[in-house]
């Protein structure tokens, strides 16, 4: 399950290299940003050339989905299951 994380980081990361340029920004901040910080970097991305809608939609889903992984740690750490 990790894995697969780092994976779609490293996916989103190569997309913002080389999607930056084109809207004129600096392709190494928002590649490190995505490897890093995965689905919340590319919907800000997004809202940032214009695609807000899009934008909007990834951030809130990578949101909600970050909080309900940190609510399951903290189900995990007190219940002990």
């Amino acid at each position: 399950m990790l894995e697969i994380r780092y994976l779609v980081n490293i996916i989103i990361a190569v997309f913002l290299a080389i999607d930056a340029p084109k809207h004129n920004k600096r392709p190494w901040l928002w590649a490190i940003l995505g490897v890093f910080f995965g689905a919340i970097v590319l919907g800000i991305y997004f809202i940032q050339t214009g695609k807000k809608v899009l934008g909007w939609v990834i951030t809130i889903l990578a949101l909600i989905v970050y909080i309900f992984i940190f609510l399951g740690m903290i189900l995990v750490t007190t219940l002990g299951v």
